[in-house]
């Protein structure tokens, strides 16, 4: 049946009381949840906009309050557009998810005439995975959130003859770790093309650290790198005016960890992996948690023999015309 709302209304900008009501019905899905059900990369789109463009569906209560959002990003000419979206826990089961998720679709078609869409849902939540398959989407991609206790004992990884860990120097290292980042994720669009305002973006998030993002490079020349974050923590900016802190204690993340195509098989990955669990470690954190694709065997892997365990499991479904 149809929600018991008003009726869907799309826009390409949210002005910041708008922005406010998203992140709250976020959290409050997250908290009933134990899954937040927005990508990192959407939040910082609605907290800071950005130069791509996107879609925002808004579904209200007849009192105004906002019960249900859906976010659409069309940028991606390979693989199509992409949503995710959220529907507050007390109005569930009232067909707001299906009427989003139509919302999405024709939105979508207006940006490509394919039809294509892809449907991510985080937290692999049976409901999201039954709303998905009825509506026509198939399973399609799997990101597993690892997480490891820094209690636990961590291996030695000596690093190759030659080359050190340094931290990141802002402002000098900027253009030679988006090039390395390119190389290392060729085959990950969605990481391998950031751009300078992209690492910018993240620069100015409150949780920034460059004493935690990890480079090893041999002489001059910029191998790989471990670029760690710390939720729940503030490090040197206040907290923008539109962000609740967090309520939980402080977990630690391997945010980014890449080495260059030319210094593959070098041990490098579990080095600067363990180097920066031990800096995570150091600033009192009792745990550490990562994304990564099911589909990346190595990674998986590598991470599995360094303590990690399955934690959580967010889903892209995707549906193609015809």
């Amino acid at each position: 049946m149809r929600p018991a709302t008003t009726a869907l209304r799309d826009t390409d900008h949210l002005e910041p009381d708008a922005v406010s009501e998203v992140l709250e019905l976020a959290g409050a899905a997250g908290d009933a949840d134990g899954a937040y059900p927005l990508a990192e990369h959407v939040v910082l789109h609605l907290r800071h906009g950005g130069d791509a463009p996107a879609t925002h569906l808004l579904a209200r209560e007849p009192g105004g309050g906002l019960v249900g959002y859906a976010h659409l990003d069309t940028t991606d000419e390979v693989d199509g557009p992409s949503a995710e979206l959220v529907v507050h826990p007390m109005y569930r089961r009232r067909g707001l998810g299906r009427a989003l998720v139509e919302g999405a679709l024709a939105a979508a078609t207006r940006a490509d005439p394919a039809g294509r869409l892809r449907l991510w849902a985080h937290g692999d939540h049976p409901s999201a995975t039954a709303l998905a398959l009825t509506m026509g989407f198939e399973r399609a991609r799997v990101l597993l959130q690892l997480r490891r206790s820094l209690f636990a004992p961590l291996p030695a990884a000596d690093l190759p003859p030659g080359v050190a860990i340094r931290p990141f120097r802002p402002g000098e290292d900027d253009e030679a770790w988006l090039a390395v980042n390119a190389r290392a994720f060729a085959g990950h669009p969605d990481q391998g093309r950031w751009k300078l305002a992209d690492l910018h973006i993240r620069m100015n998030e409150p949780w920034f650290d460059p004493a935690g993002f990890l480079l090893a490079e041999r002489g001059a020349e910029l191998l790989g790198f471990h670029w760690t974050k710390v939720h729940g923590e503030v490090h040197t900016h206040p907290l923008p005016s539109n962000t609740e802190p967090h309520h939980h204690e402080p977990i630690g993340e391997v945010y980014v960890l890449g080495v260059d195509p030319s210094a593959h098989g070098l041990g490098l990955g579990k080095a600067l992996t363990v180097a920066g669990l031990r800096y995570l470690r150091g600033q009192g954190l009792d745990q550490a948690m990562l994304y990564v694709d099911e589909a990346n065997t190595t990674a998986v892997k590598l991470y599995l023999k360094l303590g990690f365990a399955r934690w959580s499991t967010d889903v892209c479904f995707r549906r193609r015309a015809g």
